[in-house]
């Protein structure tokens, strides 16, 4: 019983410190945030039926 209780948390530390020398790995990339479309005067989405003035 007392290796048990040596031997847990030592393998426990060891799966821990593992986990995070390859958490690069693990885990997809991070993507950055992308940028909102800045629309300009002739782009509104849709066409209007009127005329132009």
């Amino acid at each position: 019983m007392v290796v048990l209780a040596l031997l847990v948390p030592s393998l426990m530390l060891g799966v821990v410190l593992m986990l995070g020398r390859y958490e690069d790995v693990l885990l997809p990339p991070v993507r950055p945030p992308e940028e909102p479309v800045e629309s300009g005067p002739g782009r509104l989405g849709r066409r209007s039926g009127g005329t132009r003035t």
